[in-house]
């Protein structure tokens, strides 16, 4: 093999990683760049070799001194969790980054960024639904235990209605309407209890998006301006279209009631594919891929930091009449279609995404046999 021909391996080799990679220079100049980290550092692999390391990402950053570590010591090393972003990039990032020093080359390091988002964002997720999984004990135990005493309690209640009179009737009023709250609670509760299987069909996400929008636009956000991003090319999800109609619209009420407050209130909904999100399942021996984005972002106040981590999980909610369980049950329905569901936010921005598997060939055939 020529001399050429192999750095043209090396470097297709380079462009066709995942990871983003790039090769500094004397004073961090930026030599190499593939077509990863063009989109991680969102420029062009022609900007960022005209650039300096420093200018891509926030001063100060760990990074400048690892590399000056691995110079000086003449060895590979890793810096975890950073926190990578600039003025240039539209949102912070979090990765683990490797360094490693180019014997042949003096002054010469190969950066490897490991974004730990994806990372995080599927760990939390599959607590979550574990979490929301745990919930289904409970809600059989409580449909069974109070959701009887509760029929006798109201019948009492409504019995006292009528023959009370004054103050003694609003009383009776109360019990009724709150033993009616807690019913629904405990309604609400056992769906997570429903292991039932879901007829499943592929659909075109966007149909459904649509039919959300509309419903929202007329209900729980009117007022709200609505922008969509969609990318028409996406293939079909298998999925239940009454479910995911439930997902989106409780995502979208969550964020309409969080821009209550907000001068110039806006959700944006977008759809994306993004190949190469692989996640292994228990039980199954092939990495599944989740290449769906669809993503519900508003311009709120955002969500507490300290609840952030635990969104999904039953029973934790910011409303001060909220129960908790809406994102749990939203959680647990993309679950149930294989997919994973986080949430990212700061002041101005909340972000849901939910990823999604593509149906398969066989699928439209297999669904249409179980109905």
């Amino acid at each position: 093999m020529s001399a050429a021909l192999s750095i043209d391996l090396q470097t297709a080799i380079l462009q066709s990683l995942p990871q983003p990679v790039i090769v500094c220079g004397q004073e961090g100049a930026i030599i190499f760049a593939n077509y990863a980290a063009e989109a991680f550092f969102q420029a062009s692999s022609s900007i960022l070799t005209r650039q300096k390391l420093s200018d891509f990402i926030a001063f100060g950053s760990p990074i400048l001194s690892l590399i000056d570590s691995v110079l000086n010591r003449h060895a590979s090393m890793i810096e975890y969790r950073v926190q990578i972003g600039s003025s240039r990039m539209n949102e912070d990032r979090i990765a683990d980054v490797y360094a490693s020093p180019i014997p042949e080359i003096d002054g010469y390091v190969t950066l490897i960024f490991q974004e730990r988002t994806m990372a995080d964002k599927i760990d939390r997720q599959l607590v979550s639904r574990g979490a929301a999984r745990s919930v289904t004990g409970l809600a059989a135990m409580l449909a069974h235990e109070i959701k009887n005493p509760l029929s006798g309690i109201r019948g009492a209640s409504q019995l006292l209605e009528q023959s009370a009179t004054g103050d003694d009737r609003s009383l009776a009023r109360l019990i009724r309407d709150e033993t009616d709250r807690i019913v629904d609670l405990v309604d609400r509760m056992e769906v997570f209890g429903d292991e039932r299987p879901v007829d499943r069909s592929p659909i075109n996400i966007h149909v459904v998006l649509e039919r959300v929008k509309l419903l929202a636009a007329n209900g729980v956000a009117k007022g709200v301006t609505f922008s969509e991003e969609y990318d028409p090319s996406l293939p079909p999800v298998l999925g239940n279209r009454d479910q995911l109609i439930q997902v989106f619209l409780n995502l979208i009420k969550n964020a309409a009631e969080a821009l209550d407050r907000t001068a110039k209130p806006e959700i944006r909904i977008a759809t994306a594919f993004r190949p190469g999100i692989r996640i292994s399942v228990t039980g199954v021996s092939q990495r599944i891929s989740l290449p769906l984005e669809i993503v519900i972002e508003d311009n709120g106040p955002g969500v507490p930091a300290d609840i952030l981590p635990f969104l999904f999980d039953p029973f934790v909610t910011t409303k001060l009449s909220g129960s908790g369980l809406g994102l749990a049950l939203v959680a647990k329905i993309v679950g149930d279609h294989g997919g994973v569901i986080d949430c990212e936010s700061r002041p101005g921005r909340t972000r849901f995404r939910i990823l999604l598997p593509v149906a398969k060939p066989g699928d439209a055939q297999s669904s249409e046999s179980e109905q």
